[in-house]
């Protein structure tokens, strides 16, 4: 069965959800987290070349109706690209702060949902779809090979990798934005049919989560060398005067 994940929701919840996303920058440079800044703007241009570019150019399982599609489907990318690898990022993280971040972005989205179905009668309606059956396989594909790297790695490595909460963290995210979309009925259910939850419990599996193997390797890569703050660790400023003092 091919799951079609819907929206419909109206033109106050762009601008809310702009609104949300400029003041979740400004406190993650407040809080010197410009790593985690910067892989979310990276997400966000992934998401963007992956809709638009594969899901709309390429497949054409995408389908906006209300709205110009390039710079809809930009500001979707970069909504919940951005949001979703700052958070992850931040998880990886284990600053002591993962409820604080995690309460930040999901009362953020309720909020913008919400208010923008209660004051936003008067802009016009926007509806989105997207068809699966043509990738959902290659995403499973991507999804196994990312968890059999960190698999042997286990098997053959010194280091043990704490899989169970890697595998938490890439369900987790996307089941807490697609429970948003769908309590705050952005999540279009299509009428007598009754709550569709296929794409709550397929998305969740899949879809963020296969990329969360490859974000904790590079996670890993980046924290050896620099903290949030993009200063150098100890370590590395350590070899790099070593290195300096070779050459």
């Amino acid at each position: 069965m091919e799951v079609i994940p819907a929206r419909v929701f109206n033109g106050l919840f762009v601008w809310l959800d702009i609104a949300f996303l400029i003041i979740f920058a400004i406190i993650l440079i407040y809080t010197k987290r410009y790593i985690a800044g910067i892989v979310g703007l990276l997400g966000g241009i992934l998401y963007f070349i992956v809709d638009y570019g594969i899901f709309f150019l390429a497949l054409g399982t995408r389908v906006v109706t209300g709205a110009d599609t390039f710079w809809l489907l930009l500001w979707m990318s970069m909504s919940y690209g951005f949001t979703n690898f700052v958070w992850i990022w931040l998880w990886l993280d284990r600053d002591g702060h993962t409820f604080e971040w995690s309460l930040l972005i999901l009362a953020g989205w309720l909020s913008v949902a919400l208010l923008s179905q209660n004051f936003g009668a008067s802009f016009s309606l926007i509806t989105t779809t997207r068809g699966t059956g043509s990738y959902h396989g290659v995403m499973a594909l991507i999804l196994f090979i990312g968890y059999a790297i960190l698999i042997v790695k286990n098997i053959h490595g010194k280091e043990k990798i704490n899989i169970p909460w890697i595998l938490a963290i890439g369900i987790l995210v996307q089941f807490a934005w697609e429970a948003v979309l769908l309590i705050s009925g952005v999540r279009f259910q299509g009428g007598a049919e009754g709550v569709n939850l296929l794409p709550l419990i397929v998305n969740s599996l899949i879809e963020t989560n296969m990329g969360v193997p490859v974000l904790y390797l590079m996670h890993r890569a980046a924290t050896k060398r620099w903290r949030e703050d993009l200063t150098p660790t100890p370590l590395y400023e350590e070899k790099r005067k070593k290195a300096a003092q070779m050459a």
